[in-house]
C-alpha cells in the first residue's frame, strides 16, 4: 500500500516534469524567428543550426543509462532536467552561427538524455501502479508545449527581447523541474527481494541488489529487442513530424487555404493529439496496447486518406486531426513495451534514438518527395506508414508483464513463471541503473 501511495505521488510529480520538458521545447520554437533575424541567418544557415539539436540528442541518448547507473535514476533525472532547462537560455545569447550550433548541440544532448530517463522512470511508476499511465504523461508533455508556445507567441507579439524571455523562462522552469524531481521514485533505492530470493536480517539492500548492479556500457547501441518496437514508433513519429511541419504548407499550396486557415491545421493536429494522449490510458486499460495501436493506426490512416483525397481545407483539417488522434498513444506505448524487454535500459534508449531519427528525417523526406513528385504523394506516404501500424502493433506485445495485467503489482500471489517474468521486465525505470533488476514496464514533436 505504501508503494502504491508513493507511486501515486510520483505520478503527479512526473506529470509536472513531463510538462516542464515540453514547455522548454514549446518556448524555444516560438523564438526561432528572433534568433534567425538577430544573427542575420539565411534559410540554409538556419537549417544547419537546427540540425544541431538532433545530432546532439542522437549522440547523447545512448549515454543516459550509464549516467543513471552511476549517479542513481532520480539524481540523473534532476541533473539532466536542470541542464536541459538552463540550456534554453543559450541560443539567444550566441553571437554567431558557430556558437549557436554549439549551444543547440548542448540543448539537444541534454534534451535527449532527459527524455530517455523520464520515459524509463515513467515506466517504473507505471509498473508500481499496475496500470497504464504513459500516454497521460506524454499528454502532459504536449500540454506543457502548447501552453509554453502560447506564452512565447505572446512575448514575440509584444516584441520582448528573446534573450530576456528565454533567460527568465529558463530559470523558472529549472526551479520547477528540480522541485518536482525531489519526489520522484528512485528505482535503485527499492530494496524488495528479487524473484526467488528471501529477504531476511542478513539480506541487506546491497546483498539483494548486488547480482543486478552490473554496469551498462558507457555508450549502449540499441539491442535487437528495440528494433521491432522502434519501427512502430518510427511510423508514428514520421507521421507526427510530417504533419506538424507540413500541414500548413499542404493546406496553402494544395487546397488554396488562406494563411489563417492553414495555421488552423497545426492547431487541430496538436490539440487532438494532446487530448488523445491525456485520455489514452483509458483506452489502453480497456483494449490493451496492441489493439489500441491498431485502432489508432486505422484512425490515422483514415485521416491521411481524407487529407490526400480532398481539395477542401475544411475536410483536410479534420483529416489532420484524425492523424493526431490515431498516432497519439503510439510512442508512449512503444516506450512502455521497451521497458518490458530483457534489456530495458538499452531498449528504451534504442527506441528513443530510432524515433528521434524519424522526427529528423520526416520533414526532409516530405520535402524531397514533394519536390520530385507532389505534396499529395508525400502525404500518401504518411497514410502508408500509419496503415503499417496496424500490422506492426504486435511488436508491443513483448511479454506478460504489461501493467494492465497487474502481475505482482499489488503483492498478491502469482505463479512462479509470472513472478520470474515480472522480475525480468522491471528494470526499465532504472535506465541502466540495474540492467537485470526488478520488475517494470515516452516526443516533441516528439521527444515526447
Amino acid at each position: 500500500m505504501g508503494d502504491q501511495q508513493e507511486a501515486r505521488r510520483a505520478r503527479v510529480r512526473f506529470s509536472v516534469v513531463f510538462a516542464v520538458h515540453g514547455a522548454v521545447t514549446g518556448t524555444f520554437v516560438t523564438r526561432i524567428p528572433w534568433v534567425q533575424h538577430h544573427l542575420h541567418l539565411n534559410a540554409g544557415q538556419l537549417g544547419i543550426a537546427l540540425l544541431a539539436p538532433a545530432v546532439g540528442a542522437f549522440l547523447a541518448m545512448p549515454l543516459a543509462g550509464h549516467l543513471a547507473h552511476r549517479y542513481g535514476p532520480r539524481a540523473a533525472v534532476r541533473a539532466l532536467m536542470a541542464s536541459w532547462c538552463l540550456s534554453l537560455a543559450l541560443p539567444a545569447l550566441a553571437p554567431d552561427l558557430l556558437l549557436l550550433w554549439s549551444a543547440l548541440f548542448l540543448y539537444g544532448a541534454t534534451s535527449g538524455m532527459a527524455a530517455v530517463q523520464l520515459n524509463a522512470q515513467g515506466v517504473e511508476v507505471e509498473r508500481r501502479l499496475g496500470r497504464s499511465i504513459m500516454s497521460g504523461l506524454h499528454g502532459m508533455w504536449s500540454a506543457g508545449g502548447l501552453v509554453a508556445s502560447g506564452f512565447g507567441v505572446l512575448a514575440a507579439n509584444q516584441q520582448v527581447d528573446a534573450r530576456i524571455q528565454l533567460a527568465v523562462t529558463s530559470l523558472a522552469l529549472t526551479v520547477l523541474a528540480v522541485l518536482a524531481c525531489n519526489g520522484l521514485v528512485d528505482a535503485r533505492a527499492d530494496t524488495r527481494p528479487a524473484a526467488g530470493q528471501k529477504a531476511g536480517p542478513d539480506a541487506g539492500p546491497d546483498t539483494e541488489r548486488s547480482p543486478r548492479r552490473e554496469a551498462p556500457p558507457r555508450f549502449a547501441l540499441p539491442p535487437r529487442s528495440a528494433l521491432a518496437i522502434g519501427l512502430v514508433g518510427f511510423c508514428a513519429v514520421f507521421a507526427e513530424g510530417a504533419s506538424m511541419d507540413w500541414a500548413g504548407v499542404y493546406l496553402r499550396d494544395v487546397t488554396g487555404a488562406s494563411p489563417g486557415i492553414a495555421a488552423a491545421s497545426f492547431t487541430a493536429f496538436a490539440a487532438t493529439m494532446t487530448a488523445a494522449r491525456l485520455s489514452g490510458d483509458l483506452a489502453v486499460r480497456r483494449l490493451g496496447p496492441v489493439r489500441t495501436v491498431r485502432a489508432g493506426g486505422a484512425v490515422a490512416t483514415l485521416g491521411g486518406l481524407l487529407v490526400i483525397s480532398t481539395g477542401s481545407p475544411y475536410l483536410a483539417i479534420p483529416g489532420f486531426g484524425l492523424i493526431g488522434i490515431g498516432i497519439a498513444v503510439v510512442v508512449p506505448l512503444a516506450f512502455a513495451a521497451a521497458g518490458r524487454t530483457a534489456d530495458p535500459s538499452r531498449a528504451i534508449a534504442g527506441v528513443a534514438t530510432i524515433t528521434y531519427t524519424a522526427s529528423l528525417s520526416a520533414p526532409a523526406a516530405i520535402g524531397l518527395i514533394a519536390q520530385s513528385v507532389s505534396l499529395t504523394a508525400s502525404f500518401a506516404l504518411v497514410a502508408v506508414l500509419t496503415a503499417a501500424l496496424v500490422g506492426t502493433a504486435g511488436a508491443l506485445r513483448q511479454n506478460s508483464t504489461a501493467p494492465h495485467h497487474r502481475v505482482a503489482a499489488r503483492g498478491g500471489s502469482t505463479s512462479g513463471n509470472a513472478v520470474n517474468a515480472t522480475a525480468r521486465g522491471t528494470s526499465a525505470a532504472k535506465a541502466g541503473a540495474e540492467p537485470t533488476g526488478r520488475a517494470g514496464s515516452a516526443s516533441p514533436g516528439s521527444t515526447g
